[in-house]
């Protein structure tokens, strides 16, 4: 079975997206130029699962960001073709967590890189989310995604590790106790 790692930023009021989906308050200009360890975690994963909101968030990326898999979690896109630049690098589907993970497991994946406020919150009640790398950044926005919801009971945790960066940006890494 892969496991699931979750790197993720939040605001300092614990949103990871603007109410419309947005990501601008995530590209700061004095956090351009530092390390906070995304592209070694990154090389360290074999496959990608994000949710829709995700996926309209990154899609118009150009260049596409991702040289790993990319499994998007949609009921209204499974059964769609992706767009024709991004054919071979994504599916869609409508999977539980599990049948998700099952399904990667089955093209060889083991480490599996979990992404979006919806389906870590999912893949967290599943038990699937083995740690969790998050980055506060320094703002606040006042109202937006929250990265936890409804866990359906205590998850927990143990802390790792916390860095600080010039930048004011906090990163904590916590791993699923037991």
């Amino acid at each position: 079975m892969p496991t699931g790692h979750v790197f993720i930023a939040t605001t300092l009021d614990g949103f990871i997206a603007r109410p419309d989906g947005s990501l601008d308050w995530l590209i700061l200009p004095e956090h351009q130029g530092e390390d906070h360890g995304y592209t070694g975690f990154i090389q360290t994963m074999d496959a990608i699962i994000m949710g829709r909101g995700t996926y309209e968030a990154v899609r118009g990326f150009d260049p596409w960001p991702y040289d790993k898999p990319v499994l998007v979690l949609s009921r209204q896109l499974a059964g769609t073709e992706p767009p024709p630049a991004l054919r071979g690098k994504l599916a869609f589907a409508d999977l539980s967590p599990q049948a998700a993970m099952d399904h990667l497991a089955s093209q060889g994946a083991a480490r599996v890189y979990v992404d979006g406020g919806q389906i870590v919150q999912s893949f967290l009640r599943a038990g699937l989310v083995l740690d969790m790398v998050i980055s506060r950044i320094p703002v606040l926005i006042g109202e937006g995604r929250s990265l936890f919801g409804d866990t359906g009971g205590d998850i927990l945790f143990t802390h790792e590790a916390t860095r600080s960066f010039p930048s004011g940006l906090v990163q904590s890494r916590y791993r699923l106790l037991g």
